[in-house]
Formats: structure tokens, C-alpha cells, sequence
């Protein structure tokens, strides 16, 4: 438990402790917490039941004061709030000579009563902390290396706590209940946390979507096979790179959206595009890395058909078939299929649609290429095959109903509505760089 808050107090002083906790729970909410098995049934009645993570340490009889000096010394403890009796020696528990050596030593406060408490935890609630949303299964690195390199260059100047992901669970109703935490401290608090989302698209995706429309800046550590949203926004695709921009701390203002109740950062996809995320499999990914999608891409190329869809914006009703249809938020160069304007604006406050109507395969290739060509060069495609839209509202039906993927996650939706949200994020980008 990384730069967890350590909490101590000896027989005489733990009434005081009691109402120092009542008194900062709000700032508390969320902080990691080190406590003695003495203090952690108290603790549960002071702190509500959704509040601070806690770790319980051994009863002071048993050595919980060691223990709690032996976490100090290994660099996991931010502060430590010790509320002890001016006549305690050494030796007492807890050991007032053993947590002023072991504090000393590794350079962390220490506060023996509440007005010292109170400077200290006002000294973290300046400093800038981060939560880091981590998925440990991402990318083809070793995870425990992965984390400790990103431990290792963003701690010197941030306070990181880390929430490992969870198959069982979505990411995005973790990063909502980090929210709600930081939400519910004082608005001081508000500009020096951030949440930061290391692993794939998917990840990026859910954490974006939770946190948008929050204020909360978010940063981005990609560790994914395409990292759309990172490439999209200049965000550098390697891990020290993505650490150094978040540490710069420029910020980028960029849109969201919402596909049905869905949110949507980077990008939906009708008919081609989603049988080809659909065919990528992750055992694929693990093997080619981005290859996986040109082989994807190709395969969906020979089986895809053609279906009819009714396109409304702002009332006004179009027609098609098409073999493709893309909705994008942010989208980079390299997907291709949003390259109907030859780049995706992602703070325009509009989404941008693009429909491929190919009547064969060779115009399909055509079609792609021409795409491929307007991403290089920036500048719209003038493909017969291709109608090109922007909007902030748009409503596709088809026929037959079509398999929908949205951030890279595979859906059954018909119809289907989009609606941009302007400015919804923050994001830790580069200077210039999107």
C-alpha cells in the first residue's frame, strides 16, 4: 500500500485520535490507511464503511509499533500521525524513539497530536496525488517490472495509489467509485489529484468515460497493442515518455460522447469495423501486436455484405447501403475507417462519420486506400464510395441489424444514437502535441 497514512496512538491518546479522525474524515475519504488491530475496530466506527482503504498491522503488544517502522523504512508510508503521551520512553508502545529513528531515516513526518496532524495532512492535500488505474493482463510486458518502472518515475513527485484491475469487475464502475470518493472531498483538495489509466484502449476507454465530465484530469500510460487514444492525442507510447508528460502537467482540453447509455472516447464502428475488432482476438494480439488488426482487417475484407441504413442528423434523413460506418470521437491516423475528413478533431465539440458503400471488394480496397491517403496528407477524400458527415447528433438504423463495437467492446444496438459531450475531459498531453 503505497504512501499509505500510518495511524498510532498509545492507551492515554487514542480518544484524542478518535476526534481528530471525526473531525478530518472528509479528507480522509479515500487515503489509504496503516493501522494496529487495536484501532481498527475503532476505526470502522469513525470512518463511514466506503472510506479509506485500510491495512491492519499486529496489536501494539505484539509489535504492531515494529512492523509499522519496518513500512516506514521501506518507503510505504507518506506520513505518520502518532498521537503519544509526552511522558512516553523508549520502549512503551508505541515506541516514540523507534517511529522518530525509522521517520528520520526515510524522511517522512511525524505528528504526535492533532495540531501537528493537522499541518501534515494539509501539507499532502497540497501535494499533487495520483490514482492509478492499472490492468495488469495489458500488453505483452511483465506487469510487476511495468509498475514498478511507472512507480519509480512518477513517485518522486506524486503521492501514487494503485487500484489493479479486476477480470470480475469493470473498470469504469472502479474509476466511478474513485470518483465519488474525491468527489465528496473539500473542493481545496479537487486540483491536486488526478487519475491516471494504464493499459489498452479498453482500459483507457472505461476510465475516460467515467472521469469525463468530472474536472478531474486524466493521464495516460499506454500499454495496449494499438493505443488509439494515446497516438490520437501525441501522448508518447512509451512508458517513460507517458510518465514525463503526465509530470509536465499540461493539460488538453478534448470532447466524449455517448453511444446509446454507452460512453465513447475514441471511436464506434458499423458492419467492417466491427468484424474486424471482432476477429482480432487477444490470443491474435498477443502474437502479431498491431498485425493482428491488418489480418483482422483483411479477413473481414472477403466476408463482409452490405446492409441498408437510415442515417438522421438534426432531422434530416439519409438513405444507404453501405459496408462500413464509423462514428469518431478521437481517433488516430492509423484507424483508418474515421479518415473520411483525413483527421479526427477531438475538440471540435463534433463527431465525425464517415460511410464506405463499396459495391464490390476492388472498390472496398479503393475505398480503403483512399482513406489511407487522406490520413497521410490531412485532407478530406473525395471517394466516390464515401460520404463523409460531421454532427453533434446523429441516429443510424439498419438492415439487417448490425453487430456494433464501441471503444474496441463488441455490442448488439439497434438503432444506435450519438451524441458528442464538448469538452467533457482534461488530459495529460504533450505541449502541441495533438
Amino acid at each position: 500500500m503505497r504512501h499509505a497514512l500510518l495511524l498510532l496512538a498509545s492507551t492515554a491518546s487514542q480518544q484524542a485520535l478518535w476526534h481528530w479522525l471525526e473531525r478530518q474524515s472528509p479528507s480522509l475519504s479515500g487515503q489509504p490507511l496503516l493501522v494496529t488491530a487495536e484501532l481498527a475496530s475503532a476505526l470502522r466506527e469513525v470512518l463511514p464503511a466506503e472510506g479509506s482503504p485500510s491495512e491492519e498491522l499486529p496489536a501494539l503488544a505484539e509489535g504492531g509499533d515494529i512492523v509499522a517502522a519496518a513500512r516506514v523504512l521501506a518507503g510505504e508510508v507518506a506520513a505518520v500521525i502518532a498521537f503519544l503521551e509526552p511522558g512516553d520512553r523508549a520502549g512503551a508502545a508505541p515506541d516514540p524513539a523507534l517511529l522518530h529513528r525509522a521517520c528520520a531515516i526515510a524522511g517522512v513526518p511525524l505528528a504526535p497530536n492533532a495540531a501537528t496532524a493537522d499541518l501534515v495532512l494539509r501539507g499532502l492535500r497540497h501535494g499533487r496525488s495520483a490514482y492509478l488505474l492499472f490492468n495488469p493482463v495489458a500488453g505483452q510486458g511483465v506487469p510487476g517490472a511495468d509498475l514498478a518502472q511507472i512507480r519509480s518515475l512518477l513517485e518522486p513527485q506524486l503521492l501514487v495509489n494503485v487500484l489493479l484491475t479486476r477480470p470480475e469487475v469493470d473498470p469504469a464502475e472502479q474509476t466511478r467509485e474513485l470518483v465519488d470518493i474525491l468527489q465528496a472531498r473539500p473542493p481545496v483538495e479537487h486540483d491536486s489529484v488526478m487519475i491516471v489509466a494504464c493499459g489498452g484502449d479498453g482500459t483507457v476507454s472505461a476510465v475516460a468515460g467515467a472521469v469525463a465530465g468530472t474536472g478531474i484530469p486524466l493521464g495516460v500510460i499506454p500499454r495496449g497493442t494499438a493505443n488509439a487514444f494515446a497516438a490520437a492525442l501525441g501522448i508518447p507510447l512509451d512508458t517513460a515518455g507517458a510518465c514525463a508528460t503526465i509530470l509536465a502537467g499540461h493539460t488538453q482540453v478534448v470532447d466524449a460522447a455517448r453511444c446509446n447509455d454507452q460512453p465513447m472516447i475514441l471511436l464506434a464502428g458499423l458492419g467492417f469495423e466491427a468484424g474486424m475488432v471482432n476477429r482480432a482476438t487477444r490470443e491474435l494480439k498477443t502474437m502479431l501486436g498491431p498485425l493482428a488488426y491488418v489480418l483482422a482487417g483483411a479477413q473481414q475484407l472477403v466476408s463482409q455484405q452490405p446492409f441498408a441504413a437510415r442515417i438522421e442528423i438534426d432531422g434530416a434523413v439519409t438513405e444507404v447501403q453501405a459496408a462500413a460506418i464509423t462514428v469518431a470521437n478521437v481517433a488516430p491516423a492509423t484507424s483508418v475507417l474515421a479518415q473520411g475528413f483525413g483527421r479526427v478533431i477531438p475538440d471540435d465539440g463534433l463527431l465525425e462519420i464517415t460511410i464506405a458503400s463499396p459495391a464490390s471488394r476492388l472498390q472496398g480496397l479503393n475505398a480503403l486506400a483512399s482513406l489511407a491517403a487522406s490520413a497521410v496528407v490531412q485532407s478530406p477524400s473525395n471517394h466516390p464510395d464515401l460520404l463523409c458527415l460531421r454532427a453533434e447528433r446523429i441516429t443510424i438504423t439498419t438492415d439487417p441489424p448490425q453487430t456494433l463495437v464501441i471503444d474496441g467492446e463488441m455490442l448488439e444496438a439497434d438503432p444506435v444514437r450519438f451524441t458528442c459531450l464538448p469538452a467533457a475531459l482534461r488530459v495529460f498531453t504533450p505541449l502541441g502535441g495533438s
